[in-house]
This record gives C-alpha cells, structure tokens and sequence, in this order.
C-alpha cells in the first residue's frame, strides 16, 4: 500500500518555504498533551550557511506547542574537526546560527553530551550492525519529529532523512561504526603531498611516506573527509565493495533508532540544494537545481523516494554532480529491513 506523501511547492524566497512548512505540518501526528517531543534537526558546519534555519524550526515547535505538548530540539556532535565536535562549541555554534531557546520558542540540546560518548547501547541484530548507540532518551520517548535539508553526498549522492536519523541520532561511535567500511587509499602518482588531508584528518590516520600521503587504515574512521579535501584526484574508495557496505549500515542504523519510537514524522526541505552535505564548507556555491518544496510524510522511505523523484523531474542531479546514485540501493535495502516502503501516494497542497 501506499504511503501518504505531502508536498507543497515553493519559491525563493523565505516566505514561500515558511507558508510551504506551515501546510505540512498540519498534517503533523496528534501528540499528548505534556508529553515530550524532540525534534532532529542539522545546524551544519560553521561554514555552511543553507542548513535548515532558525525560523523554519520555530514553525514546527509552535506547532507542536500548539498540541500543548513539550518539544526541544537536538543534534548529535560528530566525529570530524570543526565546531560540532564537542558540545561546548557545538551549542555555541547553534546560538551563532539563530538556534537561541528565545528565538526558536525551545530549547536546544547537544544529546550526546560534551564529547559525543553520552548515551546507552541497544543490542540489535543486523548483517553489520550489532550493537548502537544512542542518546539516552532513545527508547523512553514515543514521539519524534525528523526536519532535514536535502543535499547531494559524497558517498550517496543524495541525503536527507535517513541520514538524518542514522548519523545524527547516533553517538559518535555509532558514527565511526557506520563509516568503518569505507577505508580511502592515497594514489601515490596523483599526491603533490599539498599536506590537505594530514591537515583534515580527524584522527591523524594520514601520515608521510616516501615523500606521499599515506592513510593507516587500522586509524582510520572512514569519515570521507580526505576525500573533499584533496584537489588532485589522489585519494579513493573502492566504491564498488564499500560503499554497499557503508549505505546498508546507514540503513541499519537508522532501522534500529525508528523502531524505538512510537509516533515519527519527516519533513524533508528540498531547496537550497548543493553538491556536497551540510557537513561541508559551501560558502559561494552554485545550487544543483532549482528550489522545490516540502515533503512530509510518517513513512521515511516513501518521503524520500517522493523528494528524489522531484529533484530529478529532468535528470539524476546527484548522478550528474556526485557521480553516484548509492541512495537507490539504500532505499531498497531500507524497504527489505521494512523500514518503509518506497511507494508513494503524492499530495499536492
């Protein structure tokens, strides 16, 4: 059967994606009175300015609030450098960005505490993933709402709401679990030893060699970092065995943190679309395609496949600009472990 996906168009301006949220978000589940909900939500790196903003989430706690039920919002710190990886300046960062308790009407939490080790483990049992873990509140709360920014990825093409879950409601070794797979190698010809990927590298896995970049593989986290940052061409993946194995641990992942909740609702933001994830440093680059809308659904896998099939209404854009198209694998991995179903019933407001 198919799943009930909500959509309503939009322009550029920030008035057309409010009004947009707004008529989605009327379709939001009836929460209990009192009870607690959180909201998941991206802020993006500190140089990346098209995450999902302030007034948008101020929408969905209001509406929420309007239920008279209690809702924060919350991120996850990650497992590279930067202003998100411990909650000190990761907070600081949100409050930079807008995400003050006065202006989006709740607080906001850094749910995996100051170093992103705070948390507990859930035994599950997938092919790869045996073992998450999790923020503290997973498995006690019934509700949850997902607000994402649809980007192309690296390592997809494409990501939104099952990235959103799987990396961002996980504590940082639940990150580096999901990444293990995807082990990057130096091609020795192609490295100037412009010393970039040393310099990125969250875990100091990249060291010198004979004069090149050389990646320790038992050091490293797979978090793809090197990859952006080399110009020339010198680092890779061997796509064709890791990358099945990083999307279906994503899957897995965000499989496991669903079914500890009870009532879920996802909204994907398809605007403000760029190449690479909010996760990157894309100051002054070209949007990938024009903006589209807001999706909406309870169903993560339809919403997701609705989202795609708008942003390729002409062409596989995340094909074309990343080269890949793994999130069509993801998907069906996600509807064999009935994470949802890739059918849709499209509803145009």
């Amino acid at each position: 059967m198919a799943s009930k996906v909500y959509f309503k168009g939009v322009d550029e301006s920030s008035e057309s994606k409010q009004a947009a949220l707004s008529a989605v978000l009327q379709f939001l589940p009836k929460f209990s009175a009192s009870t607690i909900v959180p909201i998941k939500i991206t802020i993006g790196d500190s140089n990346s300015p098209f995450a999902i903003k302030p007034e948008l989430v101020t929408l969905v706690v209001e509406k929420i609030k309007s239920q008279n039920a209690k809702p924060f919002v919350f991120d996850t710190n990650v497992i590279y450098k930067g202003e998100r990886n411990n909650a000190i300046d990761h907070l600081t960062l949100a409050y930079k960005k807008g995400f003050t308790p006065d202006k989006i009407k709740a607080p906001f939490i850094i749910a995996d505490g100051i170093f992103g080790l705070d948390g507990k483990d859930f035994k599950v049992d997938y092919q790869h993933i045996k073992n998450i873990r999790v923020p503290s509140f997973v498995g006690i709360l019934d509700n949850l709402v997902v607000l994402s920014h649809v980007t192309g990825h690296m390592m997809t093409g494409y990501a939104a709401a099952i990235k959103n879950v799987a990396m961002g409601i996980s504590c940082r070794p639940g990150k580096q679990v999901q990444h293990s797979s995807v082990k990057p190698k130096v091609n020795p010809n192609k490295c100037i030893m412009c010393g970039a990927c040393i310099e990125i590298c969250p875990v100091e896995a990249i060291s010198v060699k004979k004069d090149k970049a050389f990646i320790e593989s038992n050091v490293c986290v797979g978090c793809g970092e090197c990859l952006c940052a080399c110009q020339y061409g010198a680092i890779a993946v061997n796509w064709k065995e890791d990358y099945l194995i990083f999307n279906e641990r994503v899957v897995e992942y965000a499989a496991a943190i669903l079914k500890k909740f009870k009532r879920k609702f996802f909204i994907n933001c398809a605007f403000e679309i760029t190449k690479e994830c909010d996760c990157m440093d894309n100051r002054g680059v070209s949007f990938i395609t024009k903006d589209i809308g807001v999706f909406a659904s309870e169903d993560i896998v339809a919403l997701e496949k609705a989202t795609v099939d708008a942003c390729n209404k002409d062409e596989d854009i995340f094909l074309k600009f990343q080269n890949v198209n793994f999130y069509l694998d993801q998907f069906k991995y996600a509807e064999k472990l009935s994470l949802g179903s890739p059918a849709y019933e499209l509803i145009q407001l």
